[in-house]
């Protein structure tokens, strides 16, 4: 039987950067229909740099942890940088989860990508209409 870690524990019981912001500038959501888990992220960008972001997690223990040390990882980071975070560098910094459970971290990262492409894609067309 495989036991959480300590700071999957932590992440799950004291979870970081949880809620929405509002009219943020990137927006990113994913789900497994398999396990039912559903994660969005919300990004605020200033010069390139994510200085805040929010999540909101429907899904089990572990999603949340993973959620909460993404949040963690990409907070302050160029967005180059943050899209380079990984299902795989997630897990490690949580101090693994039961393969069972890795699906969850691959939603983290992509739940991130994604509100990373969102907020690419405004800026893409918010300075096409000049």
């Amino acid at each position: 039987m495989f036991k959480y870690s300590e700071k999957v524990m932590d992440h799950f019981m004291n979870p970081r950067n949880v809620g929405q912001i509002d009219n943020a500038d990137g927006e990113g959501t994913v789900g497994n229909p398999i396990c039912g888990d559903l994660m969005t992220f919300y990004i605020k960008v200033d010069n390139g740099r994510l200085t805040d972001l929010r999540f909101k997690t429907f899904g089990c223990g572990a999603a949340i942890a993973v959620s909460s040390m993404v949040s963690e990882m990409a907070k302050g980071k160029t967005l180059d940088e943050a899209m380079k975070i990984t299902n795989k560098m997630v897990a490690r910094e949580l101090g693994g989860l039961p393969k069972n459970k890795l699906h969850c971290s691959n939603l983290g990262a992509d739940a991130l990508h994604k509100a990373i492409e969102d907020y690419r894609n405004k800026k893409g067309k918010r300075g096409k209409r000049k």
